[in-house]
């Protein structure tokens, strides 16, 4: 045992990368024709997806909201993790990412477990019921994280699982002069994520880094 955390380094990536199950020929074909289709290749990693649908089969979660759908990776591989009859609600505010999606949502293996809903999110979100799901998963703008984690906080049920990606702002969360005009609404969520009373929450290192939660409240 050792009482200080091993540094990580992208030798443990790659270990861990292969020793992870591969996505699939599926899945790799979507990301090929995401790229023809010239969508932006910043989906999940595989052994990302592998650790959420372990996640989400330990919640036992039967329906899911996802905010930020893209090109449908991250949402058909929640929905593998579904029993039947589950339901994943994927919202996306792109008209040529939400009809990408739909495509290749409808040829997969949990087409009937999908639902892409177009639109903003505030407005969207704002439409769904109280606890009305078992978790959520945060992969879009992220100036909009923290209006987008409070709606979740008000829609997924008393112990239900919290999913946020990119902690570690694409790489750069420690950059003095970083690239991406995202990198500081990523810092200022991760300090109001921290302190979230409502969640009990860590940051896993693993793809871009990601907010794994459980909410504290226990249903009455």
């Amino acid at each position: 045992m050792s009482a200080e955390s091993t540094l990580v380094t992208e030798r443990h990536f790659e270990y861990i990368r292969a020793r992870t199950a591969p996505e699939g020929a599926f899945l790799a074909e979507l990301k090929e024709a995401a790229r023809t289709a010239e969508i932006p290749a910043i989906w999940i990693c595989p052994e990302q997806a592998a650790l959420m649908q372990i996640l989400l089969r330990l919640q036992r979660a039967c329906d899911v909201v996802e905010v930020g759908t893209l090109a449908g990776y991250s949402a058909i591989a929640m929905a593998r993790a579904l029993p039947p009859g589950g339901t994943l609600r994927t919202i996306e505010l792109l008209d040529y990412h939400a009809d990408f999606a739909e495509e290749w949502i409808a040829k997969s293996d949990v087409a009937d477990r999908i639902e892409v809903l177009r639109g903003d999110a505030r407005v969207v979100l704002a439409d769904m019921a109280d606890d009305s799901a078992d978790a959520c998963f945060l992969d879009a703008d992220k100036t909009g994280y923290r209006h987008y984690i409070q709606e979740c906080l008000r829609i997924v049920r008393p112990g239900g699982l919290f999913l946020v990606d990119n902690a570690f702002a694409f790489g750069q969360l420690f950059d003095a002069e970083p690239t991406d005009r995202e990198v500081p609404a990523v810092r200022e969520f991760n300090e109001y994520m921290a302190g979230l009373s409502e969640l009990e929450q860590v940051i896993v290192p693993i793809g871009d880094g990601m907010w794994v939660g459980v909410s504290r409240a226990v249903s009455p």
